[in-house]
């Protein structure tokens, strides 16, 4: 058996661990033999929930970039195929294509593994698992280490076997067919992206085959693109477009090059931002503005599902200018994906659920957070409005962005911290419905959200428990200079009563 606390695994709906040495007080629970469970576990939830014998699924199995990757991958295979399981070896891929193999024609996977740890250090990885039904549940994950835990696992007369096949090709080709047909340019059909200067940094993740495989084939000229090779020492930037230095990186390519559009992607390909030709960023409450006014064309007063943090200039803009409703949720992606599915169960029309880190999940494609399907479709707007001399970033002009803005992470050093962290916001609902030109802001689905209308603040901030870090997050915009400060300030008065909050960022 191996001594291990398998729960510890367990990051919401993924699994996450140190499957490397080199970070101090970081000690490695994500060993081969570790994967190779785990990949039993999963394998015999699988065989359940298909109702199949092990011997009779098919699974597949991509990577991202990561140094561990190819280690843990092996680990995984062969002991899945020990089971008698026929396996997909799908090498580097990203993982909403681990998703997809389970839907396309030809391979039709009763599941996917996605060995990943996104954007986290180098010698982190871990795993993402779905079916045709898309990504597992947090309850799933749970019982599949459960499973892991008791270590009870068949013998198979017959072994599975290992199969090489070219997924990421396959995938891709769907956004060449779907680029072409919905610009239908009047005289470039194949080549619709012709005459396009499109940047793309991978930032050495798993993202650089939709420079090669899907921007070259439809003729644009992909020059200038970084980062495209896959090198899990990330020795670039980050591969995380909410990282100052990662978007700053791209920003300056597209200057550099001047080029029309630049992409980010993060390591596995499952979130995205954009960058105008005048080298701005396209992310965040501009992302989400962009994205928006393309699907509330398409779909007109459609609700958009965000996360908690988006801007009060981004509601009017959705809800004003779009005519759409404008549904803010709570922080994690598979939260905002599952409000949009239950909005749209009950009746009320959602078709796209997305958040600020830069998550995007469309209704007409099966709810799939997917960063290349994200900025395929600003593509296919950026073609059509470039034949009518128009650029993208017209549909965004009467966006109001805020003067400032900025998050606070509030360490809490509480063993319980979870009860400490909430007994902070109860505490400060308190203290905040008691304060001149404050408004607690209703329908906040965490944390507390506060309307702060003072002539010196003029703006909001909200204070959330992080999902599964001991930290408060404080997030301030304000819509003129010097507002944060001020709300600060006052919220500072607040928290230095409670001596187990770690307060330096604030100060």
């Amino acid at each position: 058996m191996i001594d291990i606390n398998w729960h510890k695994l367990q990051n919401g709906s993924d699994i996450r661990g140190v499957a490397l040495t080199g970070v101090e007080g970081e000690e490695v629970n994500l060993t081969p033999d570790v994967i190779a469970t785990i990949g039993k576990a999963f394998t015999m939830w699988l065989s359940q929930e298909k109702g199949k014998k092990p011997s009779e699924l098919v699974i597949s199995i991509g990577r991202d970039s990561r140094l561990s990757g190819e280690t843990l991958m092996n680990a995984l295979m062969s002991s899945i195929e020990l089971l008698g399981v026929k396996v997909y070896d799908f090498a580097m891929a990203s993982t909403p294509a681990m998703f997809m193999s389970t839907i396309t024609e030809g391979f039709n996977c009763d599941g996917g593994i996605m060995l990943t740890a996104s954007h986290l250090p180098f010698n982190r990885n871990g795993l993402k698992f779905f079916t045709d039904k898309g990504g597992l549940e947090k309850q799933n994950i749970t019982d599949i280490l459960t499973l892991a835990e008791k270590g009870e696992f068949p013998t198979n007369e017959k072994e599975g076997f290992i199969e090489k096949r070219d997924f990421m090709t396959v995938y891709a080709n769907q956004f060449v067919s779907k680029i072409r047909e919905e610009v239908n340019h009047p005289d470039n059909f194949d080549t619709p992206l012709q005459g396009l200067k499109i940047i793309v940094d991978a930032g050495n993740g798993a993202g650089g085959f939709y420079a090669t495989k899907v921007l070259q084939p439809l003729g644009a000229d992909i020059n200038g693109s970084q980062f495209l090779e896959p090198d899990g020492t990330f020795p670039n930037h980050i591969p995380n477009p909410e990282n100052k230095e990662a978007m700053e990186s791209i920003c300056q390519a597209v200057i550099r090059h001047q080029a029309d559009f630049g992409i980010i992607f993060d390591t596995d390909v499952d979130r995205s931002a954009a960058v105008d030709s005048q080298g701005k960023e396209l992310n965040r409450n501009k992302l989400i503005a962009l994205i928006s006014a393309i699907i509330l064309k398409e779909h007109p007063h459609s609700t958009i599902v965000t996360d908690s943090i988006t801007s009060d200039g981004l509601t009017a803009f959705i809800e004003e200018d779009l005519q759409g409703k404008h549904h803010r949720f709570k922080r994690g992606y598979k939260n905002v994906i599952n409000e949009a599915l239950r909005l749209n169960q009950e009746g009320t029309e959602s078709w796209i659920a997305i958040e600020t880190s830069g998550h995007a999940a469309l209704k007409e494609n099966y709810f799939l957070d997917d960063g290349a399907y994200l900025v395929t479709k600003l593509l296919i707007e950026l073609a059509k409005l470039k034949l009518v001399n128009k650029d993208l970033t017209d549909l965004i002009n009467n966006l109001k962005e805020p003067v400032e803005s900025e998050e606070f992470r509030l360490i809490i050093n509480a063993e319980n911290f979870k009860e400490y962290g909430t007994k902070v916001i109860e505490k400060l609902t308190e203290f905040s419905a008691n304060q001149p030109h404050w408004t607690i802001v209703p329908n906040n689905y965490e944390g507390i959200r506060v309307s702060c209308q003072s002539p010196s603040e003029k703006g909001w901030f909200l204070l959330r428990l992080s999902l599964h870090d001991p930290v408060l997050p404080l997030n301030i915009e304000t819509n003129i200079e010097g507002g944060i400060e001020k709300i600060a300030s006052r919220l500072l008065t607040f928290f230095q009563q409670f001596e187990q909050l770690n307060l330096k960022d604030l100060l």
